[in-house]
């Protein structure tokens, strides 16, 4: 081989090694017959340090083929626009079904999406909890608490973060599932947006802004999250469940477009199984996220606390309904927070 093409490999390699580093790909120590990219919602970043190499192990003993699974993460709307925009996404998580329904209006995911695995297509769900600063001098214990004079809450923004939709979401379903009318729930939902010093576009961003900024009396996130703050920063904060919330599923997805370019969809669906497996199911709730599976659920049963759940369902017939109604541009989001 000639000098200038050794020096043409190393060129390469470097560059590709930066762009590994830059993109926060993880570096491989041996080339994989297959790599899978698994575009997720940004709080499952630990989560999937932990699937993915499970996942190559039991890939790699089961059919003799090595695979590689990458991740990427950042909010779940944003995610979503990233594969519609190209990104070779294999499998798509994220936090709400309308994400993923967005990539099938693009063509690039299958219209039965939610059909192709059990419990529509989420094999783990979580729901919207609060995290106070030690002692909750603020004494926040309900939605109605977040909305008082004073309050400072930390809630990333419902147009690019499924965190923040579910948050709006939950907070006007309170009141309905109590008794109350719309307007009521609109009356809520504005007074604690009133209450919200920044926006982030994700809920990392928004755990960021709460914990390490110190900013705001309380923050509103998935249940999974809040323990992972208290496993990094200690008897910081407490953390309190509002009598009634959201069941927040998050549902997985093969991307066809990218699998059936790439000949992907075997391991792809393999992937999105091994999540349904036991050993999957068991990574799942050590990481406090709900399992499907009973036997996880019991095994970890410590992590969840018995919560009165709603669904989207249940009060806005569905994420379509409740995206156009909320979430469009003009919508009841965008009212109340403009007013």
């Amino acid at each position: 081989m000639t000098t200038k093409n050794t020096a043409r490999r190393v060129v390469i390699s470097s560059f590709l090694a930066a762009s590994a580093v830059l993109l926060g790909l993880p570096m491989q120590a041996h080339a994989a017959d297959t790599v899978l990219l698994n575009a997720a919602y940004d709080v499952t970043r630990e989560l999937f340090k932990e699937i993915n190499p499970a996942f190559s192990a039991q890939w790699k003993k089961t059919t003799g083929e090595s695979v590689d699974v990458n991740q990427s993460h950042g909010g779940s709307s944003k995610q979503a626009r990233s594969v519609a925009d190209g990104m070779e996404a294999a499998i798509v998580t994220m936090n709400q079904a309308n994400d993923i329904d967005i990539l099938v209006e693009r063509g690039v995911v299958a219209e039965d999406w939610a059909k192709k695995f059990p419990n529509n297509s989420s094999p783990f769900y979580s729901t919207m909890v609060f995290l106070t600063r030690k002692g909750n001098p603020k004494q926040i214990k309900d939605w109605g608490d977040l909305a008082k004079p004073g309050v400072k809450v930390i809630i990333p923004h419902p147009k690019t973060s499924g965190n923040g939709r579910y948050t709006y979401l939950a907070a006007w379903g309170s009141v309905v599932k109590k008794g109350g009318n719309e307007a009521q729930a609109r009356d809520l939902v504005g007074k604690i947006f009133k209450n919200v010093p920044v926006l982030d576009a994700g809920g990392r961003g928004a755990t960021t802004t709460f914990t390490q900024r110190e900013i705001g009396d309380v923050l509103v996130t998935f249940e999974n999250e809040v323990n992972l703050v208290r496993e990094e920063f200690g008897d910081k904060f407490d953390v309190v469940y509002p009598s009634i919330s959201i069941l927040a599923e998050s549902p997985v997805a093969v991307v066809d477009k990218v699998v059936d370019k790439r000949n992907l969809r075997k391991q792809a669906t393999g992937y999105v199984n091994f999540l349904y497996s036991e050993a999957g199911q068991e990574i799942i709730a050590k990481h406090s996220l709900r399992p499907r599976s009973e036997k996880a659920f019991k095994k970890y049963n410590a992590n969840f606390k018995q919560v009165n759940l709603f669904t989207i369902d249940d009060v806005f017939g569905g994420w379509k309904a409740a995206q156009a109604k909320h979430f469009a541009d003009g919508g009841e989001f965008d009212k109340i927070y403009n007013k």
